[in-house]
């Protein structure tokens, strides 16, 4: 999930660190600045306007009962030769019945190159504050877990793309299956908290980069054969959030755009490490990323790394930290160390400037539990934000996730708190018309005897 550079700065200008944060581990977790923003009216993937001045009402409706009532459908569940559950299909037995004691699988492993294996005095003081939170048993059990739920929810949506299938079903297909393999259907109070979606789902097509889901009351885009799909989401579990993301075509035309977009994050994996900058990962990713051309209708067309989007620490329960991962040359003083965990993104484009910007639509919203909220008089706005704090925290969510807990009639309360600052509200990002993008994304943690790429499997 990209982090969009502040204050509409490409890479190349002097990146400093800012004071390093911790998040708050609580049920209503502390919040951090994310890099959520909008982009332009060109890349709108259908009816995501915000139409907000239609809803007329007052009152807020919370309404689990007959989310609760729903009627499950039993689903076949084959025996492994272990005795063990074998998944089913589509994905809905709980990850945890699968692995005996919580034996999830690891990431793939890499070692460190030999210029970033050390730390300074200050760094290491810095990591020793961090090792009783991160490099613990339970932090890599939890972490394991929401990338092996990660994997095969993917890896069954994958299965079922192809042209004239449509966004929502794809959505669906994500969600239900997170929160099944999680075992936390996130309807009860709180339960988003324990485990579930890491952000909204993004789905972008074409000249959207990111951060487009498909909103309830939409209209419904249905993929054909010469779309680009992006799948971006992430699964969490105890706030220990998975990010990753690839780019699909059934048009091969595209196929060296796809390349280029996942050997650079490749690259980008191979130069992360204890004490790596972040100015070197950018230099070394663009090199590779820009070396790649695509020819398409007759012409002959340059990847172009976007370069106002960014990679990104993970904090607990929150998507976006206090560093970025540039992809292009920059001067960033930042970076890596020992016992934190990154995502490691990487965007291009063809037949584009290179660059995104805001478009319409609402993608989603998140809590900034900064902002006081003691001077709100609006009845939904006030409880509606109980709502969120109860259920969201600190993690963004979209509509769909806000209707999934059973809230109804939010509208109005939404459109004060995010008028007051309690709430921000977030869109599309996209590239420039006729322009096509891909991304390929890991997460990653920065341990003592190498990095480990915690969502990788065997699709990329």
């Amino acid at each position: 999930m990209g982090s969009k550079t502040p204050d509409e700065h490409q890479q190349h200008p002097n990146g400093g660190a800012g004071n390093e944060t911790t998040a708050k581990i609580v049920a209503t977790p502390a919040c951090a600045k994310t890099g959520l923003h909008g982009s332009d009216g060109e890349g709108d993937q259908g009816d995501n306007d915000d139409d907000d001045d239609d809803d007329k009402t007052t009152n807020l409706i919370i309404n689990n009962e007959d989310k609760k009532k729903k009627r499950k459908r039993n689903k076949k569940k084959k025996k492994t030769a272990q005795g063990g559950l074998k998944q089913s299909v589509p994905p809905r037995v709980q990850v945890s019945a699968l692995f005996s004691e919580g034996a999830f699988p690891e990431g793939e492993l890499q070692a460190y190159s030999d210029d970033n294996l050390s730390r300074s005095t200050g760094e290491e003081q810095r990591y020793l504050s961090r090792l009783g939170d991160t490099m613990t048993p339970e932090f890599l059990r939890d972490y394991r877990e929401a990338a092996e739920v990660h994997r095969q929810v993917r890896q069954h949506v994958q299965s079922i793309l192809k042209p004239g299938v449509s966004l929502t079903h794809v959505a669906d297909e994500i969600e239900e299956g997170v929160r099944a393999l999680t075992g936390h259907p996130g309807v009860e109070k709180g339960d988003v908290l324990k485990a579930g979606m890491g952000f909204p789902t993004g789905l972008c097509l074409n000249n959207i980069a990111a951060h487009w889901t498909p909103n309830p009351g939409g209209k419904d885009i249905l993929l054909k054969q010469e779309d680009v799909l992006t799948i971006d989401f992430g699964v969490h579990v105890a706030g220990r959030i998975v990010d990753s993301a690839f780019t699909t075509a059934f048009d091969p035309r595209y196929d060296e755009l796809l390349k280029s977009v996942k050997d650079a994050t490749e690259t980008g994996i191979k130069h992360a490490g204890i004490d790596a900058r972040m100015s070197n990962i950018g230099a070394a990713v663009q090199e590779v990323m820009e070396s790649y051309e695509v020819a398409l209708n007759g012409q002959t067309y340059p990847v172009k790394a976007i370069n106002n989007i960014t990679g990104h620490n993970i904090l607990r329960y929150q998507i976006h930290g206090n560093k970025q991962v540039p992809f292009v040359k920059n001067k960033s003083k930042q970076k890596m160390e020992e016992g934190e965990v990154f995502a490691i993104e990487t965007f291009g484009s063809i037949n584009g400037v290179g660059r995104i910007r805001d478009g319409e639509g609402v993608y989603g919203y998140r809590r900034d539990t900064n902002v006081y909220t003691g001077n709100l008089h609006l009845s939904t706005a006030k409880a509606l934000v109980k709502i969120i704090d109860a259920n969201f925290g600190t993690l963004p969510f979209s509509r769909r996730h806000l209707e999934h807990t059973g809230c109804k009639n939010y509208i109005l309360g939404m459109h004060n708190l995010v008028q007051q600052g309690i709430v921000e509200q977030y869109a599309p990002f996209v590239e420039s018309k006729g322009a096509y993008v891909a991304q390929f994304e890991h997460t990653i943690l920065l341990r003592s005897e190498g990095k480990e790429i915690i969502s990788r499997g065997d699709d990329y």
